[in-house]
């Protein structure tokens, strides 16, 4: 039997696995190095549908992903209808059924319309959802979590939180730091991130409920959740890859730049690293959030927040952290494919085939997202994906 030449970054059995199944069908692998990848899983995505169409759909989002190497994502719930109910998380189900050709899993909301007034309806919610989520609102009553948490405990699901107090927003929109000084923006200060993650630590230590911190991005988060973890705490959390490599001094009057939490000061991303190599941060998510490019276009101010993530992710990690000696891409295999899969009891299948040793610009234009929006742009990146497989079937290959 010809041998593969390829680096493949996964257990025995499975690097067995996929070196078979490439020679017998993808012969062409076998001219030169390769690196191959598990199948990475993104436990926070945008892909719109349904309500939001015109920003992404599961077929486009899905279309990235596999272009991005990942075959599993969990889908954010600020949709319309909101999966509060049964009936509305099913009409997402249905979309996902025709449209996804990764696995695509769903969240449900913690609260009725993510208004933070009522509780969803989470005992009949549980079995259709990956988790519960109000991502892009934090919940601000305690009281509320506190009864969202118990209730994630008797079901066995987990609380997955976006951590921001309303009260100290004030209207900002971009890093409360140096930047927005010099340029006369109003600031998000950290203080709005890690003050709900405080609170929240403090609730799933009474209630012993499995909680998760969406895209931290401040270092006193970081400090808060590693101390939570000696103590005990059931918690997890992620950050995401502009927080690692980009901070406040990236920053250019441009749409682009603009997502929420901004990118916050060089030693908030110091600190991410950090928390990276000794596992207090436990996975790496995009927070994928595509938009038209008329509401990318307005500027830091007024353009939406968000930007896309998918197709950028492993060639950024690669790049900036795992070339340079930073990270071992061992340890970038474990954030983007193992821990999440294990936190979330995802099963999920596949691999990916990299050309690490090509690099290129970023060019929007190429991406198979309807969001073309990234802070990345122009810039030269090493990594190719060149195949995509899950459930035993090509859904990304480079032509």
């Amino acid at each position: 039997m010809k041998q593969l030449q390829a680096t493949i970054i996964a257990t025995p059995a499975t690097a067995t696995s996929i070196a078979e199944s490439l020679l017998s069908h993808f012969p062409q692998f076998n001219s030169k190095n390769y690196t191959i990848f598990p199948g990475f899983c993104d436990v926070h995505v945008h892909f719109r549908e349904p309500g939001f169409s015109y920003k992404e759909t599961i077929e486009t989002g899905s279309m990235a992903a596999a272009h991005g190497g990942y075959t599993a994502v969990c889908t954010m719930p600020n949709l319309n209808p909101v999966p509060d109910t049964v009936a509305a998380i099913s009409e997402q189900l249905s979309l996902i059924k025709q449209g996804a050709t990764i696995g695509v899993y769903p969240y449900a909301s913690i609260t009725v319309g993510q208004k933070g007034e009522q509780l969803s309806d989470m005992q009949n919610l549980a079995p259709y959802a990956i988790a519960f989520s109000d991502d892009g609102r934090g919940v601000q009553s305690e009281s509320l979590m506190r009864a969202a948490m118990e209730q994630a405990k008797r079901l066995n699901k987990i609380i997955v939180a976006h951590c921001e107090v309303n009260d100290l927003l004030f209207g900002g929109y971009i890093h409360a730091g140096e930047y927005a000084k010099a340029h006369g923006h109003r600031g998000i200060s950290s203080e709005s991130e890690y003050l709900q993650i405080e609170r929240d630590l403090r609730l799933a230590k009474e209630t012993g409920c499995a909680y998760h911190v969406c895209h931290i991005s401040a270092k006193e988060s970081v400090s808060l959740i590693r101390n939570a973890k000696k103590e005990g705490v059931n918690v997890t959390c992620e950050t995401a890859p502009h927080y690692l490599v980009m901070d406040e001094n990236d920053l250019k009057e441009e749409g682009r730049f603009k997502m929420n939490p901004p990118l916050r000061g060089a030693q908030d991303r110091e600190a991410l690293i950090e928390g990276v190599l000794d596992g207090t941060i436990d996975m790496i998510a995009t927070d994928h959030a595509p938009h038209s490019e008329e509401e990318k276009s307005r500027g830091l101010e007024k353009s939406a927040f968000g930007i896309v993530g998918l197709e950028t992710a492993l060639p950024v990690l690669y790049t900036y952290l795992v070339k340079t000696g930073i990270l071992p891409i061992e340890k970038l295999t474990q954030l983007l494919s193992t821990a999440p899969k294990a936190r979330f009891h995802i099963e999920n299948d596949g691999f990916s085939v990299w050309d690490l040793t090509k690099c290129a610009p970023v060019n929007p234009q190429t991406f198979l997202s309807k969001g073309k929006a990234t802070p990345f742009t122009g810039q030269t990146l090493y990594g190719e994906n060149l195949l995509t497989v899950t459930g035993g079937k090509v859904v990304y290959q480079a032509r």
